[in-house]
């Protein structure tokens, strides 16, 4: 079932065929690079299906997200509920995982924006997060191309990775809903 559709993409429910060439990108240490581990087939199979239990579970998820033109798997972009407490949870993730060869075309960047027009406009969603390791600058990139802010007084350490991990520090991106005053600290 399509979601969304952009001038290049379809955003849509995930299916069974899309479960080998999933996990082909989650065992690619080029996207994975800030990721704590490559994932087993296994492993990438769950995922799917948690993704997939979102959808009932909250009415929207993470969207696997196909090429237009050719059809092609590319990964997801789509929204979360993270699974961990934080200063900032509850709240509503938005993200984005690409085969390496689909970088640099823009596409996180135009299906992103697609999504951020569907949490707010349709599913009526006050704001968006957005958090990755400190040292991702290209999902960094995507998150402020879509107008997200940061403030590095939300910084935080991921509560799911250890003391001294290389990925611990996690920089925190934020969106509001237009017309959504944002509170006073």
């Amino acid at each position: 079932m399509t979601i969304l559709q952009t001038s290049r993409l379809i955003l849509r429910r995930w299916r069974d065929s899309d479960r080998r060439p999933f996990a082909e990108i989650n065992a690619d240490p080029r996207v994975m690079e800030f990721f704590p581990n490559l994932l087993t087939r296994e492993q990438s199979d769950r995922a799917i299906d948690r993704i997939e239990a979102s959808f009932t579970k909250h009415g929207f998820g993470l969207c696997a997200v196909e090429q237009l033109s050719s059809h092609e798997f590319l990964g997801f972009i789509g929204l979360s509920v993270p699974n961990f407490e934080a200063a900032f949870t509850p709240c509503v993730e938005i993200g984005w995982r690409l085969a390496a060869h689909a970088w640099g075309q823009g596409f996180a960047t135009e299906g992103a924006k697609a999504i951020v027009a569907y949490a707010f406009e349709t599913l009526k969603l006050a704001s968006l997060v957005s958090f990755t390791a400190e040292q991702n600058m290209r999902s960094r990139r995507v998150m402020e191309r879509i107008g997200m802010t940061f403030d590095t007084a939300d910084s935080f350490d991921h509560p799911i990775l250890p003391e001294g991990h290389l990925l611990r520090r996690h920089v925190l991106y934020r969106l509001r809903a237009p017309g959504v005053r944002q509170p006073v600290k």
